[in-house]
């Protein structure tokens, strides 16, 4: 069975930064395409960034230029690099894995973290 571990969330200060981390666990052979969401209460989860396994990055209009997301495929960990924070930005952003397929040549389509919370005071 495959998890989603994040830390790094916490409070900063607007302009500050923080650098979220996701590592997923279980017998994973390679993973797909790792993605950040965001997600506030009452609304739709939305897609902040995303990493395919050859590196290739997406990011929402609102965090380019400002987030970088990158990943460690030996370590199946991916992370959020999040720099020049706003007030809008505060949310549980949530670690999320398509496309895992584990040694046991099992296949897991999508997977989510638990979330972590960011907090930018003004």
């Amino acid at each position: 069975q495959v998890q989603l571990v994040e830390s790094g969330g916490g409070l900063v200060q607007a302009g500050g930064s923080l650098r979220l981390s996701c590592a997923a666990s279980g017998n994973i052979f390679n993973i797909n395409t790792m993605n950040w969401y965001r997600q506030d209460p009452g609304k739709q989860r939305e897609l902040v960034a995303s990493i395919t396994e050859g590196g290739n990055t997406n990011y929402a209009d609102s965090v380019k230029g400002r987030f970088t997301i990158s990943r460690n495929n030996a370590q199946n960990t991916v992370y959020l690099q999040m720099n020049s924070l706003k007030p809008d930005d505060t949310s549980v952003y949530i670690c999320n894995a398509q496309g895992v397929l584990l040694l046991s040549s099992s296949y897991e389509s999508n997977i989510w973290g638990q979330g972590t919370q960011v907090t930018v005071s003004s």
